[in-house]
């Protein structure tokens, strides 16, 4: 079959692209012909049909999506504002056309448009465009608009109703999955809709993040020693993912710093008074509100924090400086341990992404976690599934919680043997439950329905 896999963008560092493209590759596998649709796409050379008006961050979306769930102000009445969503919808609508009719499509896989509820005329358009080309549809969702703050008090009545008819639309060509359990009971008792589970997975059967001559300088580009601690944040900076509790964490360790100096590191390292302990974050920063918040805290309690975005990409790069940008997967090369303090995912990506790279990991135990993952008994060290908030705003578990958790940590950090049994037995039950190899399956089992 000829199949397009749509989505916002393509080729970022994002969960949602990223399995994109493990589903694309498996597809692929199977003999299929794939092309992306997407508003933008972040590596040069990804292929992809461009829709300018699908942008995740197109200024008109974004004034839209302020109007619509936070306050009507940029329109005298709604009506205006319900011609935007609909002239917007109407060059979606005419290009998507376009491109599944030139590219003789089967089968249209759409991600996240049909449930986040950020882009209302993207999901009338791929709707209207799917009815208009009698084309199977399978609706891959990740997010969905009511597990969002943002979408829960529409504005207007009108857009009420557009979440309820298209996020997601109900049509017998249309095959639903979601990511985790709880997001298939709830769509099903919210709409009657039937999803299958499908989990995030990972190819662990690829070759190993190493240091290699690319990536060997990368401490060194950062200013942080060889025999110094680096605890990774990978993942995108926003408030859902929980940073505050990695830096609680991470200064309870750093109280005890006296318990590591002198000590032989399990890689061998000796880490000494001199040394110093990092919070690395690698991510996109999307909230300049909670970044600054995450760097006073960090100030506050004597963790240092470096944020290295600038120089991170998908893939390996020389930018327009002449300067080295490295691959995420580069910058895990250089960590010691992984944070993953996530409060709320629709999975949880770059929790793989660790056990991948062979590093412990922090987390905590998000709702997700608890009914999908936590079964498969990884080794983690956690933070447990309570957390408070105080009066910013900001998420904070109990101090004894800290404690334990900087006491796993340090023994971790000194102890060769538990080191490479964490990751060995993290390496294991990864391969086993959620390799490429299970979701080829899946995969094979949703398309053994259509034919070509």
């Amino acid at each position: 079959m000829r199949i397009a896999l749509a989505h916002f963008r393509v080729g970022e560092t994002d969960g949602v692209s990223l399995e994109m493209d493990k589903w694309k590759l498996q597809l692929e596998k199977m003999g299929h012909t794939c092309i992306y649709i997407a508003g933008s796409k972040g590596v040069a050379n990804t292929p992809c049909y461009i829709i300018e008006e699908l942008r995740y961050r197109h200024p008109l979306k974004i004034k839209i999506v302020d109007n619509c769930y936070k306050a009507l102000i940029d329109y005298s009445d709604e009506c205006f504002l319900l011609q935007d969503i609909l002239a917007m919808e109407q060059q979606i609508e005419i290009k998507l056309i376009q491109i599944l009719r030139e590219q003789r499509i089967d089968l249209l896989i759409v991600n996240n448009i049909w449930s986040l509820g950020w882009d209302l005329a993207a999901g009338i358009a791929f709707y209207n465009a799917v009815k208009a080309t009698d084309i199977y549809c399978i609706a891959h969702h990740h997010d969905f608009f009511w597990e969002r703050e943002l979408y829960q008090n529409p504005t207007c009545a009108f857009v009420k109703d557009m979440l309820d008819r298209y996020f997601p639309p109900k049509d017998k060509r249309i095959t639903h999955c979601v990511i985790n359990k709880i997001a298939g009971e709830t769509l099903k008792s919210r709409s009657g809709v039937v999803a299958q589970v499908v989990p995030n997975v990972f190819d662990f059967a690829a070759p190993a993040w190493k240091k290699d001559d690319y990536n060997k300088d990368l401490r060194e580009r950062c200013g942080i020693k060889a025999n110094d601690i680096v605890f990774l944040q990978a993942t995108r900076i926003c408030e859902r993912k929980g940073l505050e509790l990695a830096i609680d964490t991470l200064a309870e360790v750093n109280h005890r710093k006296l318990e590591l100096v002198n000590r032989t590191l399990y890689n061998g390292e000796l880490f000494s008074e001199e040394n110093n302990i990092w919070y690395l974050l690698a991510g996109m920063d999307e909230d300049f509100t909670y970044y600054n918040k995450i760097v006073k805290q960090a100030s506050e309690k004597s963790v240092s924090i470096k944020w290295i975005g600038d120089i991170v990409d998908y893939s390996r790069k020389i930018n327009a400086q002449g300067d080295k940008v490295y691959s995420l997967w580069d910058v895990y090369t250089m960590a010691d341990f992984v944070t993953y303090p996530s409060l709320l995912e629709g999975w949880g990506n770059q929790l793989l992404e660790g056990v991948f790279a062979e590093k412990p990991e922090l987390i905590y135990e998000y709702p997700v976690y608890q009914t999908d993952i936590a079964e498969r008994k990884f080794d983690f060290v956690s933070l447990g599934n309570q957390v408070f908030s105080d009066a910013d705003g900001m998420k904070f578990v109990s101090g004894d919680t800290y404690k334990k958790c900087a006491d796993s940590i340090i023994q971790i950090l000194t102890n060769t043997e538990r080191y490479r049994q964490i990751i060995s037995h993290n390496l294991d039950v990864g391969k086993k439950y959620f390799s490429y190899q299970q979701l080829y399956g899946i995969l094979e089992n949703l398309l053994s329905s259509y034919s070509e």
